[in-house]
C-alpha cells in the first residue's frame, strides 16, 4: 500500500474523531443543561410544597379572602403541569404575583402577621426563593454555554445535523422582591 492511499483515509479518519468531539461536546453541554433543569425542578416542587400550608394558615385568619387562596392553589396547579420552560416561566410569574398578594394580605391582619407558624412559612419561602435564584443562574448559564455550542461555527453545523436545538432561558420573579421605590424630588 502506498502512501499516497493513506492520505483519504487518514482525513477520513482525522474528520471522523472531529464529528465525535463535536458531538460528545453538544451531548456533555445537554446533559448540563439537564442536571441544571432538574435543580430547579426540585426547588420549584420543594415552593409548591410550601404553598398549602401557606395558604392553610393565611386562610384561618383570613375566611373572606377565599378568592385569592382559591387562585393561588389554580395557579400553583398549573405551574406543576407547565411541560416547558417558556410555561413554566410564565406560569410561575404568575404564582409569584398571588404569593406576593398574600404577603399583601398579611399586612391587614396584624394577628397573622405576627403568628409564628406565618413567620416560619414566609422564612421557610425566602430561604427556597433564594435556592430557585441559585438554580436559575446556574440553569441559564448551562443553557448559554450550550446555545453558543450549538449556534458557533463548526457546532451549528453537527447541532443541526445530530438534532440539538437551542434551549430557552429560565426567567422568573422572585416573591421575596420588593418593587424598587421611586423617589421624587419636588
Amino acid at each position: 500500500m502506498s502512501i499516497s492511499m493513506i492520505y483519504p483515509f487518514l482525513i477520513l479518519f482525522f474528520l471522523f474523531l472531529i464529528v465525535i468531539f463535536y458531538y460528545n461536546r453538544l451531548v456533555r453541554a445537554k446533559n448540563m443543561v439537564q442536571e441544571a433543569w432538574s435543580g430547579i425542578d426540585v426547588q420549584l416542587k420543594r415552593r409548591y410544597n410550601l404553598i398549602p400550608n401557606l395558604t392553610e394558615t393565611v386562610q384561618a385568619y383570613a375566611k373572606h379572602e377565599k378568592g385569592l387562596l382559591e387562585e393561588v392553589a389554580r395557579i400553583r396547579t398549573q405551574c406543576m403541569q407547565a411541560k416547558e420552560v417558556g410555561e413554566q416561566s410564565r406560569a410561575e410569574n404568575a404564582l409569584t404575583q398571588s404569593l406576593k398578594s398574600i404577603f399583601a394580605l398579611a399586612e391587614a391582619y396584624p394577628e397573622l402577621k405576627a403568628n409564628q407558624n406565618f413567620m416560619e412559612l414566609q422564612k421557610n419561602l425566602v430561604e427556597i426563593e433564594d435556592q430557585i435564584q441559585l438554580a436559575r443562574r446556574y440553569y441559564n448559564g448551562s443553557a448559554r454555554d450550550y446555545n453558543i455550542q450549538v449556534e458557533s461555527f463548526p457546532g451549528l453545523i453537527f447541532a443541526k445535523f445530530f438534532s440539538f436545538k437551542s434551549r430557552e432561558y429560565f426567567e422568573i420573579e422572585l416573591a421575596t422582591q420588593r418593587e424598587v421605590p421611586q423617589v421624587k424630588f419636588s
